[in-house]
């Protein structure tokens, strides 16, 4: 499956992003706040790619963000036993942030989960200290649902915790509008022959 927005791809990993992505994984300000320590080991790396299978299954299904051949970030869906909700997660490389790219992507990806494959709800998590992903969730469409309070205590220390939620019926309504260019065009990417 390849999703297509007006600059990017949304594709599988293949064996060769291992390097890439165990180079930005690396960067101690992308892992600031995600689950992962740093260094990220390129074997990490190439073992998370080799483990993926099926995107229509429950559980975490990991997706390359591609500008002209060149990985640049990635999007991570959990998708609920019901298969009807997921959660999504999203990382983007330095070198590439503040280009508009994440939001490019995440608005893709959520038309592909809510018009593609119906589901009825996409929830997301951060940590209450990362500002720009607060402010790109609420830019994308997504409800601030719940604020816990030194709920998760990672990399030595408690945390608090923003909860957003965002519901199929409200994917692309005039409060919360659906911002792709791929949208507007008309262009899509490509549907999979079997629907994570």
């Amino acid at each position: 499956m390849i999703l297509s927005s007006a600059r990017l791809s949304i594709r599988p990993f293949a064996a060769e992003d291992a390097q890439t992505l165990a180079d930005y994984r690396s960067d101690p300000d992308v892992a600031r706040y995600q689950g992962w320590s740093t260094p990220f080991p390129v074997e990490t790396a190439a073992r998370l790619i080799a483990e993926l299978t099926d995107p229509a299954e429950p559980g975490w299904f990991q997706y390359a963000v591609d500008l002209d051949g060149t990985l640049i970030g990635d999007i991570g869906v959990s998708t609920h036993e019901n298969l009807m909700q997921a959660d999504i997660g999203y990382t983007i490389a330095p070198a590439h942030q503040g280009r508009g790219y994440a939001t490019e992507a995440l608005q893709r990806m959520l038309q592909h989960l809510f018009l593609d494959r119906g589901l009825h709800r996409v929830s997301a998590e951060c940590d209450a200290r990362n500002e720009r992903s607060a402010k790109l969730l609420a830019r994308l469409g997504f409800r601030r649902e719940g604020h816990r309070v030194e709920h998760t205590w990672i990399k030595g220390e408690w945390t608090d915790d923003l909860l957003f939620g965002m519901l199929a019926k409200d994917f692309g309504t005039p409060d919360r509008p659906v911002r792709t260019e791929s949208r507007r065009t008309g262009r899509c990417g490509q549907r999979p022959s079997a629907a994570r």
